[in-house]
């Protein structure tokens, strides 16, 4: 059985290899949906917002059913208001999305303050290889997280938009450059 060698040591069976193309075409099409997004930021953060509504609900549906099948009644409790918890969160992103967008814009903000401060603080007590890459990191992430939450709440119109876009995008690169590698070659 003959193999394809991709990045080094990474062996692919040829029948796996011959998946390439269909990396490359979802690949175009996730860039193609991050395209679109970017065209109109506004209503890719809202699909975004109602789209984490959503989840919300049925993850609390999931919830109240999973307490059901629990035995012990103070389990039975915890599950059902988890679950109802879940709900009413749901039906509150839902019901007014432009809140929710705001208060997630904000804890993004937070989140990438959080996480841009950690990886300043370890690159520089942390002088192995790489700490100046880490070190950029971190403070492109504070970096971002200042312009959100400087700009914040008039930029919760956008902002979770654009990430989502950014993030298809990315992915969509990703997927083609994965198909890409993955493709036989041909000798001439």
């Amino acid at each position: 059985m003959t193999t394809q060698t991709i990045w080094g040591d990474t062996q692919l069976p040829p029948a796996e290899a011959k998946l390439w193309g269909w990396f490359v075409g979802i690949g175009a099409a996730l860039a193609a949906l991050g395209f679109i997004a970017s065209a109109n930021l506004f209503l890719a953060t809202m699909a975004a917002t109602y789209i984490a509504g959503s989840m919300m609900f049925a993850g609390g549906i999931l919830q109240l059913v999973h307490a059901v099948g629990v035995r012990r009644w103070t389990w039975v409790a915890l599950w059902t208001l988890s679950g109802l918890l879940y709900l009413s969160a749901s039906v509150a992103v839902l019901y007014n999305p432009a809140f929710a967008a705001s208060l997630l814009t904000l804890l993004l903000g937070y989140a990438l303050g959080a996480s841009g401060l950690v990886r300043s603080v370890v690159s520089i007590g942390w002088r192995g290889n790489g700490w100046g890459w880490l070190l950029l990191s971190g403070l492109i992430s504070l970096s971002v997280a200042a312009i959100i939450l400087f700009g914040w709440p008039a930029n919760s119109f956008w902002v979770l938009g654009m990430f989502l876009a950014i993030d298809l995008l990315m992915q969509g690169v990703m997927l083609m450059s994965v198909g890409f590698a993955l493709r036989p070659r041909v000798a001439r």
